[in-house]
Order: C-alpha cells, then structure tokens, then sequence
C-alpha cells in the first residue's frame, strides 16, 4: 500500500507484504457522505492534521504528530454503504479470503476489487459485524502506525469464543505460519497478538437485534488521546454525540453517524492500550 494508490494506506516507505503480515489489522478507514464535514469534525475533536492522495478528491489520510491514523473516503452515497468506520485485516489472498468468509456464513459487500498495487473487499462476519480485508504490499509506517498505537481495534460480538473461531478460520490464525496471529484468552476476551504484540480483542454481549447499533455486533475503532473529557466537549460542539463517557474513555458518533471510541493516552506520545 502506499499513499499514491490506495485510501487504506499510510505514508510511503520501506514495504512488506500481506504474505509476510497476515491476520493482523494493518488500517481503519471512515466511509462518509461529506468529506469536508468530516474533516472538520475530526480536526476539532481529535486534532488530526490531513493530506491528500493520489486517488482523488473523495480520499484523505489523517496524521498525528506525522503518524498515519486512518483514512477516509468520501464512498458512501456512492457505493450505498452506511457511514461507519472499518478495520482493514491483512491477508495473503483477498479472493481466497471473501470465499471462506461465505463459506462460513459471512456475507461479500464490496469486492474484491484492485486498488494497484493490492486488492481490497469489504465483508461482513455471521452475527453482521463489517470488516475489510488488503493484499498486497504494506508501507513500512505499518510499523509506526502499530508501534505509536493511535488506534486499536475490538470487536464486541454475540459470542467471543464463537467470532474467535470464525475469524480464525478465515484469518488462519494460531495457525503456526510465519508472521501470522496467535490467540490467547483472557478471562472473558479473546485476544489476537501478532509478533508478541497484542493487536485486537474479541468480547461477548452484543445484541444481534438491539436497536442501538453501539451494541449490535461491530468492530469498534478506538483512538488514543490525551484528554477524553476535552474530547467529547468538543464532539458536542461539532455536531457529534456522545453515548457513554468517563474521563478516560467515551463511545462517540460523528455528526454523520459513525460510531468511534476514544480512550486515555496512559503514556508516550501515542502510546497507550484500550482500558
């Protein structure tokens, strides 16, 4: 992936594969109705700079401190999709990925499709939480994007024990290949780590019917910040709302409706994990 192709991508540099990283998110992406809307939105509440790419006027790649965080495309009245924000796995084939996931009772949303120099799907799990999936290379500020942790990933589903064995199947983990995930328990949770490094978490207690979608099944997005109380003032300001709030954590939506979670910054510049 590099910054002249693809909106799922950070900053160009030295690259790997998807062969080499595999099951692992390497990318969020927000779909939206209203790219200047949302990058108002966002600067305001999370202080994300922005630059463009090469794949027009729909996409942008949100930085902080010059860390890559996530993209966002401009795609949904488009290709007629919800506004949401998507976690991106790696995987070695998108093809033969989309083809276990419908083995399995998942559905096939967009894709694949090519977005040089990799191929792209986005796919929902059984219990409907949405997810996409990349092959192909990897810019080397994957690395920095890990490392800093500006973003994490879990998934609150039906049945943790039950989405870790689909995905497992689908995403090969604990599957022994070089490069790939492992999983270990943790309590009630699922957790997904990668080269020693925990990367996602599964938990229990959604509700496939309920009809707030922050506790139907989803791959919740969460973004580290300094101070959550400021935050969600400022989502208030802008138009965003929020559902649940701490100081040190809140769930919030987006003037446009994407649900996201922002969490304390315990250390570092970016540092930090999901409470």
């Amino acid at each position: 992936m590099n910054d002249d192709s693809t909106p799922l991508a950070p900053r160009a540099g030295g690259r790997r594969s998807t062969r080499t990283i595999s099951g692992a998110p390497i990318w969020v992406s927000l779909t939206s109705h209203d790219l200047a809307a949302t990058q108002k939105f966002y600067t305001a509440v999370l202080g994300w700079e922005w630059r463009t790419i090469k794949l027009g006027d729909l996409f942008r790649v949100a930085e902080v401190d010059g860390v890559p965080v996530a993209g966002v495309a401009a795609l949904a009245g488009q290709w007629h999709m919800a506004v949401s924000w998507t976690a991106y796995f790696a995987v070695e084939s998108a093809d033969a990925t989309a083809s276990r996931v419908q083995e399995r009772g998942g559905t096939l949303a967009v894709g694949p499709l090519s977005l040089p120099p990799g191929r792209t799907a986005l796919l929902a799990d059984r219990d409907g939480a949405t997810f996409g999936i990349w092959e192909g290379e990897i810019s080397g500020s994957w690395d920095a994007w890990r490392k800093a942790a500006p973003v994490l990933v879990r998934l609150r589903t039906r049945d943790a024990f039950d989405s870790a064995i689909f995905y497992g199947e689908v995403f090969e983990w604990a599957s022994g290949r070089p490069g790939g995930c492992e999983v270990r328990y943790d309590g009630e949770e699922v957790v997904v780590i990668n080269n020693g490094e925990e990367v996602a978490r599964i938990e229990s207690g959604a509700l496939g019917a309920a009809p707030d979608p922050s506790i139907r099944p989803h791959w919740q997005v969460h973004f580290a910040v300094e101070d959550v109380v400021s935050c969600v003032r400022a989502a208030e300001a802008n138009g965003g709302s929020v559902l649940r709030s701490t100081d040190r954590e809140a769930v919030l939506r987006d003037p446009e409706g994407a649900l996201f979670t922002i969490y304390h910054r315990p250390t570092g510049p970016l540092g930090g994990r999901v409470p």
